[in-house]
């Protein structure tokens, strides 16, 4: 709950920048125009070590409650890596990148790279105080630009082989099961990002024989009049809803 205000959570891991620079909200210090590169790495680094190293949080764990025992794969936009921790490799597909990888700033080759042990050493090296040492900050071993986490939204997003291995899993999943009941569950697509996963999954329950549909969203309750009959928008709140499946499903 600290990407968007100053919450008590965002005061425990970033009440030192909220402090120095008036921030509220772990986004606004995204956006912050630090006047040095160690400063502004040494906030990257937090961010990263916050979302790296944060619990596995209750509606994964219900979610994962209710799968238990299911043909499945995760489909997501999210970069938390929270479902990584959960399910292998072959079970997820991250089509907007993962917090655990750094790029090329400039793109000059499609590889990615650890960011865990790079992210620890900054953050122990930061101690109290807001900057990293200059030695830290991360370079491309090829042409020696920053690195910048592999996630979209940072700048020039790397689509190359990693990228083309999400697309790849999803579509070899659903090609395997077109023919069988499938059940797309959309859980929280927001209006900005509407084609990665909400457009699809209204597609595919279209044109799918035996496909049916399920969004649970607190803002929207969208449900195209073409597959009205083969789906159900729930307006609510995730959480809440995982939980009351979770508890309907061990009755």
């Amino acid at each position: 709950d600290f990407y968007y205000s100053g919450t008590p959570s965002f005061q425990k891991h970033f009440g030192k920048f909220a402090d120095k620079y008036g921030f509220q909200g772990a986004f606004a210090g995204m956006m912050y125009s630090f006047k040095t590169r160690e400063e502004f790495w040494g906030y990257l680094a937090t961010f990263l070590h916050t979302t790296q190293h944060a619990p596995l949080r209750k509606p994964y764990r219900d979610l994962d409650t209710i799968l238990n025992g299911k043909d499945f794969h995760i489909l997501t936009t999210n970069q938390d890596t929270q479902f990584m921790r959960l399910y292998p490799e072959d079970k997820v597909s991250e089509i907007q990148g993962d917090h655990r990888f750094f790029q090329c700033s400039k793109s000059c080759c499609d590889e990615i790279y650890d960011a865990l042990q790079p992210v620890d050493a900054m953050y122990q090296a930061m101690g109290d105080g807001t900057s990293i040492p200059t030695e830290l900050i991360p370079h491309c071993p090829h042409c020696g630009a920053e690195l910048f986490p592999w996630v979209r939204g940072y700048g020039n997003f790397l689509q190359g082989k990693k990228y083309e291995e999400q697309y790849q899993k999803i579509s070899k999943y659903i090609l395997e099961n077109e023919q069988k009941k499938i059940l797309f569950i959309e859980l929280g697509v927001g209006r900005m990002t509407p084609m990665f996963i909400q457009e699809p999954f209204w597609n595919l329950t279209l044109s799918l024989p035996d496909a049916y549909y399920i969004s649970v969203n607190a803002e929207y309750n969208f449900l195209p009049e073409q597959i009205e009959d083969k789906g159900i928008a729930i307006l609510g709140n995730i959480a809440s809803v995982l939980e009351d499946v979770r508890l309907e499903i061990n009755k």
